[in-house]
């Protein structure tokens, strides 16, 4: 039996500690569909302000909307192509270097830009001289919008870094909040029954050898399958201890992509709190339903416990919010883990969206 268990806590562990690099360039991607729709969005903005700007008339208004808008749109997709084609060396370059790239590069898309529209936006005969004031002007606003973007860029690019390192921060303490009171009582549970029952001994031994690993593993992703798989050993444990006070009614959908990634320990913990908080509170115990359904393009997962009507006392949410953080992080589209309170049921439900 030692000899499982020591090749089970033997196995090699997964760290990401790099994983706060592996995207350290504040750029967003420019090849992206949502960053062109944006960036399209935001120049026609720019160019409405610019058109109301420069007309005084209203029937002018449009004239100069449409030619504004033409320019502008021009100079902002083909920076963004050129930003694009170039994303593998500017992501290798510093804060510094990257910004002076691409103010030199949209420099560059705007002049060129500037002096083949130039003639066509300027009302004056002769055109040379004013084709060149024009590209002055349209050079300077281009260089400080651009540096006003980078800037944004760059701050937003901080605070996701640091609130996702926060992220990592709650998930190792919850990683390593391993109760003494659950550990010392599997303990003396595996003990009882090594003269009685060895084969179910040996088993606790491997179940709490797994979720000791799990303990210890820094992993950026599981599967589906290796998180129902360590829920499936803590409720093994816990029924041990329980006994027939602990039900479980797995309501699993069918064709369950089991090969989903998701982030590590979203489940197991909130069946922990539903049993520490909700079932073993209860004379008579209860049964814990659990049900994850496939719809079109997610994955619904609810957690329902009953809970005594006199007990007012839900934890500090320490699990909740880190989990509730860590999918904010990973699924900014999807809803928010939402909890569904009554005097006698406890209801937690999240989704996570499926790759098309």
């Amino acid at each position: 039996m030692f000899e499982r268990f020591a090749r089970r806590m033997e196995s090699p562990l997964v760290f990401s500690s790099a994983s706060l690099e592996k995207n350290s360039s504040f750029l967003p991607d420019f090849c992206a569909n949502s960053t062109v729709f944006l960036t399209v969005l935001l120049a026609e903005l720019f160019a409405l302000v610019l058109a109301l700007n420069e007309t005084n008339r209203f029937g002018d208004f449009w004239n100069h909307l449409a030619l504004i808008s033409l320019f502008v749109q021009w100079v902002v997709l083909a920076a963004a192509a050129v930003l694009c084609l170039c994303k593998r060396w500017l992501v290798q370059l510093g804060p510094t270097a990257a910004t002076l790239a691409v103010l030199g590069l949209t420099q560059l898309v705007t002049l060129g830009f500037s002096l083949m529209g130039g003639r066509f936006l300027v009302s004056s005969p002769e055109w040379a001289i004013p084709s060149l004031a024009f590209s002055i002007r349209s050079l300077a606003i281009a260089g400080i919008i651009t540096l006003i973007t980078l800037r944004y860029f760059y701050i937003h690019h901080q605070w996701q870094r640091q609130i996702e390192a926060e992220s990592r921060a709650r998930l190792r303490a919850l990683q390593a909040r391993i109760h003494p009171h659950f550990l010392f009582n599997t303990l003396n549970t595996i003990a009882s029954l090594i003269p009685s029952q060895p084969d179910r001994a040996e088993q606790a031994v491997l179940d709490l050898a797994d979720l000791l690993r799990s303990a210890l593993t820094d992993r950026s992703s599981v599967s589906l399958a290796e998180e129902l798989e360590l829920t499936r050993r803590y409720l093994a444990i816990e029924r041990l201890r329980m006994g027939e006070r602990l039900t479980v009614d797995w309501q699993l959908g069918e064709d369950l992509p089991l090969g989903t990634l998701l982030p590590p320990l979203v489940l197991q913990p909130l069946v922990e709190n539903a049993i520490r908080h909700g079932l073993q509170r209860l004379p008579e115990g209860g049964t814990l339903t659990l049900c994850i359904d496939k719809q079109l393009d997610k994955l619904c997962f609810t957690l329902i416990n009953p809970r005594s009507a006199a007990d007012t006392e839900t934890g500090q949410r320490i699990a909740q919010d880190n989990i509730r953080q860590r999918l904010a992080l990973a699924y900014p589209l999807s809803p928010p883990l939402e909890i569904i309170e009554t005097a006698e049921r406890y209801q937690v439900t999240f989704t996570i969206p499926l790759k098309q």
